[in-house]
This record gives structure tokens, C-alpha cells and sequence, in this order.
């Protein structure tokens, strides 16, 4: 069993920082942290990348509207550099609230600019001219991308969830990160990426799939309360976050649970779209029970596909994040 964590700045950077600290002294793998509407995520995986020596670091995710792709390779060039060679680039369409009501530039043919975004970061990570033609990108004056490179690609990373955008991360990118994915299915995304990469010729190319896997601890002390927190994030997803979530959800078995969800926040019926959904939808998305619980839940996703799980939810236990981190990774 592989694992990671996404962990922002939170109310305090320094503790944050020393969550990660001891995630690396454990063995945990990768330290994520993501960005929408908020700080931007590239000054905190700065601040990682010089305080951490091991662990590699990623964004989850960026999106490929709002930076042009040379200005993310000109930022990640630098934090390669200051990380001696872990970084790990995370990226996203996004959505259109997002894009054009934050950011104020129109969601337009997002799989297209994701596929050209990754295609020139590559070309200018590599060294080599930037000569490029594309449906959405023409750049032909040979530039390129100086600085000390300890190697000539940085992993990339695609947050999909859809069937043509799972299908071209297997075409282009070195890994995968989905959210709220039933365990169940992690065996079918995988079929699915390694048909794409051998249909685009990356024969021997394995795509690491890496979910953010929500964990919740019980403890016998307001487990209830704890279920309920465990259903905002789908509530969330399902009826803030535009129609990509909730139809992944339908698609992958949780019908009922999305319908009944939406019908009551359509009214603005908060208990009922949290009720609506089920245990087992949790349970399927997300881990909860005891610690013990909690570890023997991240093994079994890990042998049904999760190649590293990316743990969130622990930022609000700070006091007791050594010994949680450590029992999971044991």
C-alpha cells in the first residue's frame, strides 16, 4: 500500500508544514494541495519543495485556463530546480463557474486545450524548441525553456472523471486523479487506461492512479456527526460543483442517491440531501471506521487498483497526525 497526502496551508502554514515533515519521515510517498478560488497553490509548493528533502510534490490540481502553459513550465522549472527533481504536475479543465466567473476567460473546448497544455509543458520541460501547432496553440519561434534540469520530464497528472477525458490521460499523462471513485470500479479505470495507452502507442507505459481518498477516524464520540461530515464533500461535489460529479456518480452506480440528493437541495433541503446519501455510497468513495478500520479499508482499495491513495480530512486533527499517519502507514 502506496500513500500521500494533500495537505494546504490551512490556519496555520507551520504546523501544516510539519504534518508534511512527518509524513516524509514515514514514508508517505507524494504531499498534494490543490487550488480553485483561493490562495494560489504555487508559493506553498515552493515552501514545501525547501523544507522537505524526499517526498515528491505535486499540485491537485491546476487548471489549464488560467496560467498559459509556458508560465506553468517557467514555475514548475523553478520548483524542480529548488526540489532537486520532485515535482509532479496536477491538472484540470476545471469548470466553466470557475473559469469564466473567477477567472473571467471563457470554457472553451477544455479536453483540447488539456491535451495542447500538456503536449508544450512537455516540449518545454524536455529542452527542446518550442515549435508547435495545434488547434488552440501556434507557437513557432523555436523558444526554449532555460534552466538546470535534473531530468527531462516532470510527471504530469490529469484530475479526470469522464470517459473521454479517462481515455485521453491514458493517451498523454503519467498518472491519474480521481475523486469520490467508487473502489469497486478502480479495476475498470484501469482497464480503461491501459487500453488508451496502448491504443496511442505507449506500449509498457503504466498510468498511476492516484484517488483522493477522504478519510474519516470513529472513535465511539460523535459518530453520527461524523457520518454527516463524511457526506458533505459528496453533497458538495454532486450539487455545487456543475454536472460532471453527480453523472460520474450516476455512471458508476450511485443513480438513487444522486436523484434524491439533487431533488432535495433543489429545494434547498439540506438534511435531506446529505440523508440521501447512503452509507454505502460512503463507504464505496470514501474510508471511515476505526483506525483499524480506516487501514484495513486503504489496503483493500489498494488491491483493487489505488496506487497511491492520497489521504485528505486529517488537517483538523493535528494534535494526534504523527499517530494516525503512522498507524495507516504501517
Amino acid at each position: 500500500m502506496r500513500l500521500g497526502l494533500i495537505m494546504g496551508m490551512g490556519n496555520d502554514w507551520r504546523k501544516s508544514l510539519e504534518t508534511i515533515k512527518i509524513a516524509e519521515q514515514l514514508g508517505y510517498e507524494m504531499v498534494v494541495t490543490g487550488e480553485a478560488w483561493g490562495p494560489s497553490a504555487i508559493p506553498w509548493l515552493t515552501a514545501i519543495a525547501l523544507n522537505t528533502s524526499t517526498i515528491q510534490i505535486g499540485s491537485s490540481i491546476l487548471n489549464c485556463f488560467s496560467r498559459s502553459p509556458a508560465a506553468i513550465a517557467q514555475e514548475f522549472a523553478t520548483m524542480e530546480v529548488l526540489s532537486q527533481g520532485r515535482m509532479i504536475l496536477g491538472l484540470g479543465s476545471s469548470g466553466e463557474f470557475v473559469i469564466e466567473h473567477f477567472h473571467g476567460i471563457p470554457y472553451r473546448k477544455p479536453l483540447n486545450r488539456l491535451r495542447e497544455y500538456v503536449e508544450i509543458f512537455n516540449l518545454l520541460i524536455s529542452g527542446e524548441q518550442l515549435h508547435y501547432s495545434g488547434k488552440l496553440f501556434q507557437m513557432n519561434r523555436g523558444f526554449q525553456l532555460a534552466f538546470e534540469r535534473l531530468r527531462d520530464h516532470i510527471p504530469v497528472y490529469i484530475a479526470a472523471i469522464n470517459p473521454k477525458s479517462i481515455r485521453q490521460t491514458g493517451e498523454i499523462a503519467d498518472g491519474i486523479y480521481p475523486i469520490h471513485w467508487p473502489k469497486e470500479r478502480f479495476p475498470d479505470l484501469h482497464k480503461t487506461l491501459q487500453a488508451a495507452t496502448i491504443d496511442a502507442g505507449r506500449l509498457g507505459d503504466k498510468i498511476i492512479i492516484a484517488p483522493q481518498t477522504r478519510v474519516t477516524i470513529l472513535d465511539g464520540t460523535n459518530d453520527e456527526a461524523k457520518w454527516m461530515s463524511a457526506r458533505q464533500p459528496l453533497h458538495h461535489y454532486i450539487n455545487r460543483m456543475g454536472r460532471f460529479y453527480w453523472e460520474m456518480l450516476e455512471r458508476n452506480g450511485f443513480e438513487a442517491e444522486v436523484a434524491a440528493s439533487r431533488d432535495a437541495w433543489a429545494q434547498r433541503d439540506l438534511d435531506g440531501a446529505l440523508n440521501a446519501i447512503s452509507r454505502h455510497m460512503v463507504r464505496s468513495t470514501h474510508v471511515i471506521g476505526t483506525l483499524d478500520e480506516v487501514r484495513e479499508q486503504l489496503y483493500e482499495r489498494a488491491d483493487l487498483g489505488a496506487d497511491i491513495q492520497i489521504l485528505s480530512g486529517l488537517d483538523g486533527v493535528a494534535e494526534d497526525v504523527r499517530t494516525i499517519l503512522e498507524s495507516l502507514a504501517t
